[in-house]
């Protein structure tokens, strides 16, 4: 990886971060709780950096639509982020598999 594109990332993050700070504030908490939880248990691709954005640009699309972010995803937080990573493979995932397989020795 070169300077130039840990520069590239960092202005990318940037310009997330200020479409995350754009959102009406119910809409920032949950993003902020979603956040927390897809890198906490998400998807080991989480890195390459299309879920985040994603997740962003479907809360705009609420906002647009006068929806509040409720109805967009419901009240289990957890559920709907375990809905999106559900064919990924998770670091919960990789944890379990690294559990079982250091207890099996």
């Amino acid at each position: 990886m070169s300077i130039q594109d840990i520069i590239e990332g960092k202005k990318q993050w940037r310009a997330h971060v200020a479409r995350v700070r754009a959102l009406p504030p119910d809409y920032r908490i949950v993003y902020g709780e979603m956040q927390r939880y897809l890198f906490k248990v998400g998807p080991i691709s989480l890195a390459d950096g299309s879920l985040l954005p994603g997740i962003v640009r479907f809360f705009e699309e609420g906002v647009a639509s006068g929806k509040g972010v409720l109805e967009l995803i419901g009240t289990d937080v957890a559920a709907f982020c375990d809905d999106l990573v559900k064919d990924s493979p998770t670091y919960a995932d990789a944890y379990q598999a690294s559990a079982t397989t250091a207890h099996d020795k």
